[in-house]
């Protein structure tokens, strides 16, 4: 680095370029030649074989594409002048490799002007052309380059079916295959490799069976691409078994394996067995890459089993991965799910040249802690300073971050920006964001207009979210009416009934619970659970409502009854009203008592040491009383108690919340 490189003059000699003369030293000096190329040392390959060279132009094709390996666009420009003034610039195989040579190397423009004046093209020309566009981005003029060959390759089928489906073109990429394969051309293992992941992105389970079947006509059931990409289609598309099949009739295995297979647990809701496969992995002595972390890191994620995700964090560092973006980004992602925002502070600060989606995952982390201010500063830091551009998740994070704190008419702000500034279509998602933004704000009004005026197709979700909020305010006339745009919907989905039967019963209208209930039982749809969890010691303790199984049960309920006493010596008076059952008072204290997450809070307080934060996750939203008794219990027991319900964290600390009680 640093360092000035010049090529020696090339000395012109003649050599016979006829075939029969070539001798066996001509052989030898061709092989040594290539040899020196091969290991980089590019300089000493040209200046010793310089006449070499020139008795065989084609050579120079092995020092440019050393030049690419050593990313080496200095002596590369060099050659190209050689090349020049050698008059072998007509020569088409030459200028396909300084076409690559340029595409490659970062300076896309040049070659896209060496393209324009090159006097004799071929497909080769034009395969790389197309590659360059897809590789910065521009699938539109790759597409042009492609519609406009007068002849084509499978490698130009190939790029372009790759390229679409990289950029998540799906229906358009397994569109060209289908034109592909009636034109003649027989797919080879990378366009076979793409398609398929074209067939997961769609979630098109018949497509992949066709074209399984295909794949064991042609005699690839064995190729390791290929069955790995067959296995994360499946997996994709729900058919988890499937695809674990395939992986387990391999006769040999490699990591890209092995991923798929962690990737497929993990993304089909098994997070548990991900690790127990991570394990078999490395005693099988397969080495973790950074697609292997990704899949693990996700999955402690979704357990929030920080002391499992710390573990990894000392294998990624001891691998040689922590400063790879994808890996940072799942770490910052990891803390925060795991109630730990100081970490993934961190980790982030540590970063040097983060891109877009590590800032967007800090800015993810600050609103899922409630921390929406803090989320807008570090959006304007990344977009005023290091001028980075933001993307749909970035907003769709900030926008989280607004709804979660109240930030009304900062929300709406990041919206327009968003649409205005940036040219980003927004999605369903980040509609769905703005109504739960207005509902949470109590424009009820506002957010159902907003749905029905939408250039999007409303779903399940936006509905359910302003149906919460009709809970949330109290709004049981207009939960009827978005109850039913639900039912419409999906009429199989037990949360819209639970959360009507929850308006109806919060209103004393149990003549009305009763027919919600009745509707949920003729459709034999049941509520889900509260489930709390937490990790002791490396261990997982789980507990539902009222749940006896745990072996400490008897501890728990003795210290909760302490707990309860001295929590009501100081003001604390159990909200009966948030039980929506037709019970006795008495009944519904208890019940209250042994909620999920006070059981699990219990145990924590029980089993920890003191001083230590208890971190406990639940999958459904803490309720009022919860949310009051916890801030009893961490005040009473001097300790900081994080909470991670299905939307935020709450963090309980000297008898207040980090939500300010706007959750």
């Amino acid at each position: 680095m640093g360092k000035h490189y010049c090529l020696g003059p090339l000395t012109r000699r003649y050599f016979s370029t006829n075939p029969s003369s070539v001798s066996v030293s001509e052989v030898k000096l061709t092989a040594e030649f290539t040899s020196l190329c091969s290991k980089g040392l590019l300089i000493p390959a040209f200046n010793i074989f310089s006449s070499h060279i020139w008795s065989n132009p084609s050579l120079f094709s092995h020092l440019l594409q050393s030049c690419i390996s050593q990313n080496s666009m200095s002596l590369g420009k060099q050659l190209h002048s050689v090349i020049i003034t050698s008059g072998c610039s007509s020569d088409k195989f030459i200028s396909n490799h300084l076409l690559n040579l340029y595409t490659k190397c970062g300076q896309f423009d040049a070659a896209i002007t060496l393209f324009g004046v090159m006097p004799r093209k071929n497909i080769m020309s034009c395969n790389i052309l197309i590659d360059g566009y897809f590789r910065n981005g521009d699938w539109e003029s790759a597409r042009k380059v492609f519609d406009e060959m007068p002849e084509r390759n499978i490698a130009t089928w190939n790029a372009m079916v790759a390229g679409l489906i990289q950029f998540e073109f799906n229906e358009e990429g397994l569109g060209l295959f289908s034109r592909m394969h009636e034109l003649g051309f027989l797919p080879d293992e990378f366009a076979l490799g793409s398609v398929l992941r074209g067939c997961a992105g769609l979630r098109a389970l018949v497509a992949g069976r066709q074209i399984h079947g295909y794949v064991r006509k042609c005699g690839f059931e064995f190729d390791l691409v290929v069955v790995s990409s067959l296995a994360h289609m499946y997996m994709k598309c729900g058919s988890l078994g499937e695809g674990e099949r395939l992986i387990t009739a391999m006769p040999s295995q490699n990591v890209v394996a092995w991923n798929t297979l962690l990737a497929g647990r993990a993304q089909n809701g098994y997070p548990e067995e991900v690790f127990v496969q991570y394990n078999i992995m490395k005693v099988a002595g397969f080495r973790p890459d950074k697609i292997t972390f990704m899949s693990v890191i996700s999955s402690c994620s979704e357990l929030a089993t920080l002391g499992q995700g710390q573990q990894v964090h000392t294998e990624v560092i001891k691998a040689g991965a922590s400063s790879t973006l994808s890996v940072i980004s799942s770490l910052i992602s990891m803390y925060s799910r795991c109630g730990c925002l100081e970490d993934s502070l961190k980790v982030f600060l540590e970063c040097k040249n983060g891109d877009v989606v590590c800032w967007s995952s800090m800015i993810a982390a600050y609103g899922f802690h409630g921390r929406g201010v803090e989320a807008i500063d570090l959006f304007n830091q990344m977009e005023q300073q290091e001028k980075l551009e933001a993307n749909d998740i970035t907003f769709l994070s900030l926008l989280y971050a607004c709804s979660h704190c109240g930030l009304k008419e900062e929300g709406s702000e990041v919206f327009d920006l968003m649409v205005d500034k940036y040219g980003v279509k927004p999605r369903i998602e980040h509609y769905t964001c703005m109504v739960d933004l207005l509902g949470r704000y109590g424009n009820l009004e506002e957010a159902e207009a907003l749905i029905r005026s939408m250039p999007v197709k409303a779903d399940v979700i936006i509905w359910k979210t302003l149906l919460s909020a009709c809970k949330i305010h109290k709004k049981a006339e207009m939960a009827r009416r978005i109850a039913e745009e639900v039912f419409r919907l999906d009429p199989w989905d037990p949360v819209p009934y639970v959360l009507l039967s929850n308006i109806h019963a919060s209103d004393k209208r149990w003549d009305d619970v009763s027919d919600v209930r009745k509707a949920m039982r003729e459709r034999k749809l049941k509520k889900e659970p509260g489930v709390s969890w937490l990790e002791v010691k490396n261990q997982i303790h789980q507990f539902c409502m009222g749940d006896k199984s745990h072996p400490k049960s008897a501890d728990i309920d003795s210290y909760l009854r302490e707990l309860t006493s001295e929590m009501k010596k100081r003001g604390y008076v159990p909200d009966i009203d948030s039980v929506l059952h037709d019970m006795d008072v008495e009944d519904k204290e208890y019940d209250l008592v042994h909620h999920s997450e006070k059981l699990a809070i219990a145990f924590g307080l029980l089993y920890t040491s003191a001083g230590t934060p208890i971190r406990v996750i639940k999958n459904l939203r803490v309720c009022s009383d919860c949310h009051v008794a916890i801030k009893y219990m961490s005040e009473i027991t001097n300790r900081e108690i994080i909470v991670r319900d299905c939307s935020r964290f709450h963090h309980f600390k000297n008898g207040r919340c980090s939500c300010g009680d706007y959750w």
